[in-house]
Parts: C-alpha cells; structure tokens; sequence
C-alpha cells in the first residue's frame, strides 16, 4: 500500500512511531589535499604519525597520497558528527608540521599533474591493489582529477523507523527486503530531486587555470582579471564533465528500481570490456597500469551522485554486501566541501539533508524508466553548470520547470517534513535550516557559488588567497579546540593500533601479488 506524503506525515505524527525520527545515522567522509602554506601541493609522504592510510578508522588517503581523507563513526546527533570530524582534523593537524588542509573542492594549482603522487597502501597484496586501481584511475582520467575533494554523507533510518513504516501500511514482508526495497524508492526521487544539492550547496564555479591544462573542454569559460576559469552561473565544476564523470560509464544502464536490477547493472559494467581502456594495456613491462581493461575496475569506480551501501565484511565486496544483506544506509555523494566551515560541512547541511533524504522517502516514488533516468540526469548536469542561469528550464515529467517553480514546490512539501523533525527533537532548528535553505530559491546570489563568483569577478580577489586564508584560520581555529569527541589517547593508541594491523596483513599474504588478483576476480 502506497500513502499519499500528507497521509505519512500524519501516521508518523503519533507518538508511538515519532521517537524514530531522532535516531537517524548520520557518518562523513571529507576529502581534503594537504597544502603547503604558499598554495602548492604538499610533496610529502602520508605521515606515519597519523597512522596507516590501509588501517585507519578514521585518516585514510582517497587518490593521492596529498589527498586526505577523514571517516567519522556512525552519529546520531548532527553537533556530534561535526565534533568527530573536528577532532580527527585537529589531530591529523597538529601532526602536519605546518601544513594546510585546502578548503575547496577544486585543487590549489598544480604545477605538473605527472607529480601528483599516487597512494601507497603498503607492501600487502591489498595494499598494493589500491595503488594499482589508482594507477588506473590517473591512465584512465588523469591525474588532476584524482585530486579534487569532496563531501560523502552517509545516511539511515533506524530499523524502528521502517517497522513502523510496515505497520502504517500494514504490510508483512520480509523486514530486510523491505528496507531494501524502501531504500531504493528514496533513491529514485534522490535522483529526481537531487540537482537541489548542487543549486544550494556548490561552491566550485571556479577554477584554477591549471586545471584546464592539456584538458579539452567544450565548456564557455571565462577568465577573472586574476587569471581564473570561471562559468558565470556555474553551481559545482566538480560534477561536471570536467569532475567526477566518466563517458565510458556514460551508456551503463545501471537501474535504480529495486536491489536486484541494481546488482545486475553493476556486475554487468565491472564485467564490460572497453576497446579505449584495452589500448592502456593491463600489466606492461612488468608494471601493472590498471586492474582491468572494463568500464569499472572495481565497484568504486562507479560515478554516482548516490549510492545504497551495507556494511562489508573483511575480504567482501560491496555489492556482495548488499546482496547479502540488503541496504543499510545510502552514500550521498553530490556535495561540494563547503569552503566556509572548518569540516567542509556545517550542522545546517546536515539538518537540511535530514529533511531532504527524509522527504525523498515518504514522497512517492513510481519506478524510473531508463528515458526517465536520463532526464534526471540532464537535469543535474544543467544545474552544475548554469544552474543559476535566470533562463534556465528543467524538465519535471511532462513539464519544464524553473529552478525558482520547482524549487519553490518542493520546499513547500518539505516544510511539513520540517515540522515532523522539529517536533520528534523538540526544536525549531530543522524549520529554521529549511527557511535559510529556502531563501537560496528565490534570491541566487546568497548561494555559496554566486558568493564565490561576486569575490573573484566583482571585487577581483584572488581566490588562492581567499583560500589560504580560510585555511590557514582554520589550523589556527581547530588546534586551538579543546578535544570534543575523542581524546589524545584515543588517537595515540589508533595510531599504533593501525600501524601494527598493517605490519600483520602484510605478513599474512600467502601469494604473490598476480595470484591474489586472479583469485580476487574470478
């Protein structure tokens, strides 16, 4: 039984099923290049002193070895993911001798992207498979690709929630199906609605001239008086073609209607040959330059806005994972680092994705058509690059629709959504991040791009100093904080902890390296 938004807010009203809605999950993975204090890259190893990029809980690399990357555990109080991530960047800080942590999406400038440096993982056979799959990203994309950051924001309901949910529409499936199959409607209207994300949240519009270096681009760029690539109504240059998308993944039909067709979808595009990856070559004179020559490598190089995610056990795959044990959260991969908070993301995104991602769950949601899917995604790639474009028209279904119209639609359904959280956590904080939100609809110049375009354009700033100068007061800002989260011991005992952990992987390999690979994909 399907119900009407109104007829879920209501049901979920009563008392006995409110209480889920102050449980949600709420983890964050923020990218991060180190930079030296002048605005280049940094060319230092990752430090030993923060631990281990394989073991980590919490301090990772993503492409580069200057790429780092900070894990929040799972949260159910919005401050305290931000405490988390506070604490891991005041550690990893104090440890950096004096290096930044860029506050932007888009690197700094990059003199030679051939010296970006590739993340090492160590001498295990694992170790040595994320080397080799990064290898093949910078043959596949280029190296300057690999360094621009982000923000994955992971997100679930509590199993209270979806057990009330049943028992609204009185359904008796199996519970884990269930989850799964309601995970995947969210993910459809995330996919309908998603190009909100980018309009309210990106803050890339702009670029370094050395990005564009060697790089062929049909874009209309135009140059600041201070020598920078700007879009004048650009969102987020990240997720454009310039970012994080791949052409070759471009035909994948990869569907998003239920578990399965999931699934099949991403074992089809692992298993896809492509004739311009062969031409790269899998292992040549003696040196692997790529797992594989398929569309995908492995499941991570999937390009998605979103992703439905379990939990993996050790040596599974994440699409085993979901097939073993259904969805357990989703990824939301289309945010920006917002360059105006020392994490890269305030509390107030947080609050207003707890609206969204919830809206996106009680909203119907019929099945995507394949046609569908496409025009979901037409409409994000607009909005990335003109989305505040006055022109700009966006197809709803049947209908074109301004950003103004549409947006202005879907905030009026999502204040009722407010509402129901506002009353579940006794607050009026998810109404007021909603209105803040809201005014972004009506008035694009309070968008954090606009804002961004109004400092390089019409004042003619530099925006490499603009950055160096949020970044340097946030050093200042986070080693001046008390510890929140964690402790000092905490990291201190994590980091000998990580370091040992991968001293044992590597003396537990029983194979050689080819070996391991074969029997990884077979």
């Amino acid at each position: 039984m399907t119900l009407s938004l109104n007829e879920y807010i209501s049901a979920f009203s009563q008392f006995e099923h409110l209480s889920s809605f102050s449980q949600f999950g709420r983890g964050i993975e923020r990218e991060a290049l180190r930079v030296l204090p002048q605005g280049r890259l940094s060319d230092r190893e990752h430090s030993v002193l923060i631990g281990s990029a394989l073991t980590h809980p919490n301090i990772t690399t993503d492409y580069s070895e200057t790429l780092l990357e900070f894990i929040t555990p799972v949260s159910q109080v919005p401050e305290m993911a931000i405490a988390q991530l506070e604490d891991v960047q005041k550690f990893t800080l104090s440890q950096l001798d004096g290096e930044l942590l860029w506050p932007m999406s888009m690197p700094c400038f990059v003199e030679d992207d051939d010296k970006i440096p590739l993340a090492q993982f160590g001498k295990s056979n694992i170790g040595k498979m994320k080397t080799v799959y990064r290898q093949g990203l910078k043959n596949r994309y280029g190296s300057m690709m690999q360094v621009i950051s982000g923000i994955h924001f992971n997100f679930s309901f509590p199993r209270s929630f979806f057990q009330s949910m049943q028992t609204i529409e009185k359904n008796t499936d199996n519970l884990d199906d269930y989850i799964s199959d309601k995970y995947f409607s969210l993910l459809r209207n995330y996919k309908r609605f998603c190009w909100l994300i980018p309009y309210l949240y990106g803050s890339s519009p702009a670029i370094c001239s050395s990005f564009l270096k060697n790089k062929p681009t049909d874009l209309p760029f135009k140059k600041s008086e201070k020598g920078y690539m700007y879009l004048e109504h650009a969102t987020s240059l990240r997720m454009s073609d310039l970012g994080y998308t791949n052409s070759e993944q471009s035909s994948l039909q990869i569907c998003y209607n239920n578990l399965s067709g999931y699934l099949d979808g991403v074992k089809n595009a692992i298993n896809l040959p492509s004739k311009k990856f062969e031409k790269i070559g899998i292992k040549v004179d003696g040196k692997y330059q790529q797992l594989n020559s398929n569309v995908l490598q492995i499941e991570n190089e999937l390009y998605a806005p979103v992703r439905p995610k379990c939990v993996a056990k050790p040596g599974e795959k994440p699409s085993e994972a979901l097939k073993n044990r259904g969805v357990e959260y989703i990824e939301v991969r289309a945010l920006d680092v917002n360059p105006d908070s020392a994490t890269g993301i305030s509390v107030e995104q947080i609050r207003f994705l707890d609206i969204f991602l919830t809206f996106c769950m009680l909203e119907n949601s019929p099945t995507l058509s394949c046609n569908e899917q496409g025009i979901c995604e037409e409409n994000m790639d607009e909005v990335v690059v003109r989305g505040r474009d006055p022109q700009l028209l966006l197809r709803d279904g049947e209908q074109d629709k301004s950003v103004q119209q549409w947006g202005g639609e879907l905030f009026a359904k999502m204040t009722k959504v407010a509402d129901l959280l506002d009353e579940a956590n006794q607050s009026k904080r998810y109404m007021n991040a909603l209105n803040c939100e809201a005014e972004k609809i009506t008035h694009s110049k309070l968008t954090p791009s606009a804002k961004i375009l109004s400092a390089i354009v019409d004042e003619n700033q530099s925006l490499t100093k603009m950055a160096l100068a949020k970044a340097t007061n946030y050093r200042q800002q986070l080693l001046a904080n008390d510890y929140q989260a964690f402790n000092a011991q905490y990291f201190s005992d994590t980091v000998a902890t990580s370091l040992q952990k991968q001293l044992e992987i590597e003396q537990s390999d029983k194979v050689d390296f080819d070996t391991f690979l074969q029997d990884y994909f077979a």
